[in-house]
């Protein structure tokens, strides 16, 4: 698809934000175009934006990452979204909102990283 996949990333805890973009900075194909505290914020960063990419909070005080994802997935069903969270419990409201793929916040770096080029296929050849 792309060579290059612009993200955004939204969650209400500022340094995971911070370490996020850190580590998808030093990816030569993946570009943070913007960072949301939560979901209300998003939507209107979403809309200016327009990120390939949505790495989204499921859980945030004001609107979850879920309703937050049926709204994308409504208006923009091409942007890729992944919700993250602790709880593994978040995946089937992740799937049923639309999400292209849940994780779990504490993977390793490198296994965020392989979600979120397996499903925006950047760098591939495709």
């Amino acid at each position: 698809m792309n060579n290059e996949c612009r993200i955004l990333i939204v969650d209400d805890s500022h340094s995971f934000r911070k370490g996020l973009r850190a580590l998808l900075e030093i990816q030569p194909e993946m570009e943070v175009v913007g960072e949301a505290p939560n979901g209300h914020v998003a939507m209107k960063m979403i809309e200016k934006l327009q990120p390939d990419l949505v790495l989204l909070d499921a859980q945030m005080p004001g609107m979850t990452g879920v309703e937050v994802t049926k709204q994308i997935k409504s208006r923009w069903p091409e942007t890729k979204v992944i919700l993250m969270t602790m709880y593994t419990d978040y995946r089937s409201k992740a799937i049923e909102a639309g999400a292209d793929a849940f994780v779990t916040k504490g993977i390793p770096p490198e296994h965020i990283l392989s979600v979120i080029r397996g499903i925006t296929q950047i760098g591939s050849s495709k």
